[in-house]
């Protein structure tokens, strides 16, 4: 008899146990719960917690699909995770959704930016303007506490170099073979004129850069721009050391130039039902 009581304490205790566990893993996986409450109130919190319960891409969820070999192979796999919640994320709002093409999950350079740098750096993925009613496609625009920064990625074969210059293509040369490319300095200049002017209409001080980005090559420029910085083969790990070093908080400006520029993109959506 006795035996049978304690056994049932037992599984009493179990349960009470698997219970906190399932709660704890609730509170890790939806890390949101608390962080709305603090950014909506009234209304706007009864409709963010509505749509978080009907849709099932509001809400994180993370396991493996096979046992990770290493911590390194843990953490990818827990960053491809978060990545697909990211998306989904920045394609949707309270009151409405966008598509997101597929190419963009498998898309590497997308995933560089929002894999391998701090969080506190905002990221327009060739966002497109809509200048004097037509949509122009722009470079990558990255918003960092201290600079706005816009990236063209120009890689080819590995160790080719890129013979740069003022005309409209460039040539790269691997070995004995050459081929034209588009000059990455038409959409650079194209893509800081159009911030350029989007900060001066609403007063943002914010330093822009530009930069082209080669981490499998090299450049040869011999007079190059004074306002372009090349990272190439042999500048890469510093440049992306530096960038990743940056501790500098989230600050007002960031979010008051990645909302000017949003302001003037092109968006395609649909309102949510309900």
């Amino acid at each position: 008899m006795r035996t049978e009581w304690e056994n049932e304490l037992s599984k009493i205790d179990e349960e009470k146990e698997q219970k906190n566990i399932d709660g704890q893993k609730r509170n890790l996986f939806n890390p949101f719960t608390k962080m709305r409450r603090k950014l909506f109130s009234g209304d706007e919190s009864d409709e963010f917690e509505e749509m978080s319960q009907g849709d099932e891409e509001s809400t994180l969820l993370f396991s493996f699909s096979k046992r990770p070999d290493s911590i390194q192979e843990m953490k990818q796999s827990f960053l491809d995770s978060i990545f697909s919640f990211q998306m989904k994320w920045a394609s949707s709002t309270i009151r409405e959704r966008s598509f997101v093409d597929d190419h963009f999950y498998d898309d590497p350079y997308l995933k560089y930016f929002l894999q391998r740098f701090p969080d506190t750096y905002f990221v327009l993925y060739k966002p497109v303007f809509l200048l004097k009613q037509a949509p122009v496609e722009l470079e990558i625009i990255l918003i960092t506490p201290i600079a706005t920064l816009c990236i063209s990625f120009l890689e080819g074969e590995e160790n080719s170099v890129f013979m740069g210059s003022k005309e409209r293509f460039w040539i790269e040369k691997n070995g004995k073979e050459e081929k034209k490319v588009l000059s990455p300095l038409i959409g650079l200049n194209r893509t800081e004129k159009v911030i350029r002017q989007i900060y001066q209409l609403n007063g943002i001080e914010l330093p822009i850069k530009k930069i082209i980005l080669n981490r499998s090559g090299f450049f040869d420029y011999p007079f190059a721009p004074y306002d372009i910085t090349f990272v190439d083969k042999k500048a890469y790990e510093e440049w992306f050391n530096s960038m990743r070093a940056v501790t500098s908080p989230l600050k007002f400006v960031q979010i008051k130039a990645a909302q000017s520029l949003l302001t003037h993109c092109h968006a395609t959506y649909i309102k949510r039902q309900g």
